[in-house]
């Protein structure tokens, strides 16, 4: 991946952009509003990390659904297919668009407010829709040790207390969150190079062709949808561009490194136990990496994951609760949202953004059913992804001269189109295994979308609240 070279920013620049229009008039957005940058490479891949796996816990029910041979194969060919087109366009237009708001921006510039109001609140309820699986996962496994919090009040108040603290936590500053970050993947990542290198002289290569035990049936609806929801979210650290120093450099950079992280991260544990392992099938649920590891290296390792699970879930909630509360400052600076979401407490952090999302994860975190999140969760992450893949297309046919730090290298639009053809059609398919209730929650949650935008709209011409306006902010030239 080679980058040209790009003017270096201080700490407080404004990026804003100006694109000339069709009738040669300029088209005004707020890309940003002048922030002190904090993150820089290390702490945005492990951000990055933390946003799409944050360890290989969870992978485990795809070979229950369809054996080894199929989980891994899964795990080595889906990152082609959508984990690696995703990060490409990410790093494309985080850098020639940066800014809090990520993909609200390219899509307001290809579409207008209206498609980029619809993505913005798609976006913002599939992150903290998924967000809140997190408190779910982090009470399942204090459950093991304090069984009290299996039901009841005791587990609601639980999981309450975990998103408080850990959103109290947030709300000291991106700086913070950065550095946990790098602090808890490492703790989670080493249990897992330590299992895989004593499993090395026990692997049996054959095992990985196994297509499965007699008699169990393949769930590939089940298996696709683990798979998605274990590598996706690529794009959520857009919404933080705002933050990072020398965004148009640092992004392509930090996505990379991100993607081998990811990648690796559940490849290399996934091929050392099923190599080292005769199959039970029926044994892999999530959890069973720390079974593996009591029978691979011995009783202190299985400790070790099952406090690195727990680790690994506070990070992920660190990382996602950081990318919905900037990406409500975003929609703030853009004018989709009533000024006083824009407000920031005195670590420099969207209190507002962060308050609102804790208070929706705690919501869904007691009334929805654990499967019914995820598969909600990535139903409407498809439908905003195929949003944001059209936006992608249409910016390069509308402003080809834009600047593009980074370009995925794919110049012929009828390539370009057949290329992005291919995760839009798992998208597609993921839309298509849907079962009812997510599809009636997305249905729902869609409907409220565009009513919200005639909502915000209406709220304005009345002047009941007050409203940023993106068209009067400062811009520069910055073109090809």
């Amino acid at each position: 991946m080679t980058l040209p070279p790009s003017p270096v920013l201080s700490p407080a620049t404004a990026i804003t952009t100006t694109i000339p229009a069709g009738d040669g008039l300029p088209i005004t957005t707020a890309a940003s509003t002048t922030v002190h940058r904090r993150l820089s490479l290390i702490p945005l891949i492990f951000i990055i990390y933390f946003d799409v796996a944050g360890g290989p816990f969870g992978a485990e029910p795809a070979v229950k659904a369809v054996g080894p041979l199929f989980a891994i194969l899964e795990f080595l060919i889906f990152p082609f297919i959508w984990s690696i087109p995703e990060a490409l366009v990410t790093a494309e237009l985080s850098t020639a668009l940066p800014g809090n708001g990520g993909y609200i921006i390219w899509t307001y510039k290809a579409f207008g407010p209206f498609m980029a109001s619809l993505l913005g609140v798609l976006k913002y309820l599939t992150c903290v829709i998924n967000l809140s699986s997190y408190p779910v996962l982090g009470v399942q496994y204090l459950e093991t040790l304090f069984p009290i919090l299996n039901s009841g009040l005791p587990r609601i108040a639980a999981m309450m207390g975990i998103s408080t603290v850990l959103s109290f936590i947030t709300f000291l500053g991106v700086n913070i969150v950065g550095i946990l970050s790098i602090i808890l993947g490492i703790l989670t990542l080493c249990p897992f190079g330590i299992m895989a290198g004593f499993a090395v002289p026990h692997i049996k290569p054959e095992r990985w062709l196994s297509m499965g035990q007699k008699g169990v049936k393949r769930n590939w609806n089940g298996s696709f949808n683990n798979v998605f929801w274990n590598l996706n979210f690529w794009d959520t650290i857009s919404t933080m561009a705002g933050e990072v120093e020398n965004p148009r450099t640092t992004f392509p950079k930090a996505l990379l490194y991100a993607v081998v992280l990811t990648c690796l991260a559940y490849i290399i544990p996934l091929m050392a136990v099923t190599g080292a392992l005769d199959l039970d099938q029926n044994a892999w649920e999530s959890g069973y990496f720390a079974v593996a590891a009591a029978t691979i290296v011995g009783k202190w390792l299985r400790v070790w994951i099952i406090i690195g699970a727990m680790l690994s879930t506070i990070g992920l909630f660190f990382a996602l609760l950081c990318s919905c509360s900037y990406q409500i400052l975003g929609m703030s600076d853009f004018g989709f949202l009533p000024k006083f979401f824009g407000a920031k407490s005195k670590f420099d952090t969207p209190w507002i953004g962060i308050l609102l999302s804790t208070l929706i994860v705690m919501v869904c975190s007691v009334f929805l059913d654990f499967t019914v999140i995820i598969a909600a969760a990535n139903l409407l992450y498809s439908l905003s992804m195929l949003i944001e893949y059209a936006s992608y297309f249409w910016l390069r046919v509308k402003y080809p001269t834009l600047r593009r730090p980074y370009r995925v290298p794919i110049d012929n639009k009828i390539l370009l189109a057949v290329a992005l053809m291919i995760p839009s059609s798992f998208l597609v398919l993921i839309m298509v295994f849907a079962t009812k209730i997510p599809r009636i929650i997305c249905a729902l949650i869609t409907i409220g979308a565009v009513l919200w935008y005639f909502l915000m709209n209406f709220i304005k011409k009345k002047g009941w609240l007050a409203f940023k306006n993106a068209d009067q902010i400062e811009v520069g030239e910055e073109q090809d």
